[in-house]
């Protein structure tokens, strides 16, 4: 328990240094964060994967209810999703807190299909 306790601890430093952050500082602490391989998120996904094993197996054996294993099974399943979607932004951040690098533009808006068939009247 002291040791989750440390760590939230941490994450709140984090978010309080991330607040006062000059930009490049804040887009490198993002970026970090957000790595889908050693960032936090990416860890504490597989943290809440490792937790919907333990609550299936508990689950299994009756010691905890069904819903347990569904929530923290869904929740670990949105984290990835999540992460999932924010991992292309992960180079733009990094190219804002490398300046030596440009930043990436974001991709155009889809232009309109030619597909669209007009009736006559």
């Amino acid at each position: 328990m002291r040791f989750a306790q440390e760590i939230a601890d941490q994450i709140g430093w984090l978010t309080e240094h991330l607040a006062l952050a000059p930009p490049r500082e804040a887009a490198h602490i993002l970026a970090t964060v957000l790595d889908q391989d050693v960032g936090v998120l990416g860890r504490f996904t597989a943290l809440m994967a490792t937790g919907s094993q333990f609550a299936k197996h508990h689950s299994e054996r009756g010691i905890l209810p069904p819903e347990v294993w569904l929530a923290v099974g869904r929740a670990a399943n949105e984290l990835h999703s999540i992460g999932q979607d924010l991992d292309e932004h992960v180079e733009q951040l990094d190219a804002l807190a490398n300046p030596a690098a440009p930043p990436r533009p974001a991709t155009p808006p889809p232009a309109a299909s030619a597909l669209v068939v007009r009736r006559r009247r």
